[in-house]
C-alpha cells in the first residue's frame, strides 16, 4: 500500500466516525414567523416548503441539529472525494 492510499484510508476512517458522531440532525433552515415572534423548522420534500412550528424550549436544539445537517452534508462531500481519489489510486489503468 503506497504512502498516498494510506493517508486516504486514514482519512477516510476518521470522515467515517465524524460523520457517525453527527447523525442527530434535523433537515431545514430555523426562521421567525413574523412579527408573532415564534419560530418554524422550513425544509423541502419532494419539492415543496414545508413547516413545522418550534416550541420556545426546543429551539436552541434545534438550531444544533440544523447545524449537524449542514456539517454532515459537508463531510459527505468530503468522503465522496476521497473515494473517488483511492478508487483512482486503486484502478490506474481505468
Amino acid at each position: 500500500m503506497s504512502a498516498g492510499l494510506w493517508h486516504l484510508q486514514q482519512k477516510k476512517e476518521r470522515l467515517k466516525r465524524e460523520i457517525g458522531e453527527n447523525l442527530d440532525f434535523l433537515a431545514g433552515s430555523v426562521t421567525t414567523q413574523g412579527p408573532s415572534g415564534g419560530y418554524i423548522l422550513t425544509y423541502k420534500e419532494k419539492a415543496k416548503t414545508k413547516s413545522k412550528y418550534i416550541r420556545v424550549g426546543m429551539v436552541q436544539e434545534v438550531r444544533k441539529m440544523t447545524k449537524r445537517n449542514r456539517k454532515l452534508k459537508a463531510l459527505l462531500k468530503e468522503l465522496g472525494e476521497v473515494n473517488w481519489e483511492i478508487l483512482k489510486l486503486n484502478n490506474p489503468s481505468g
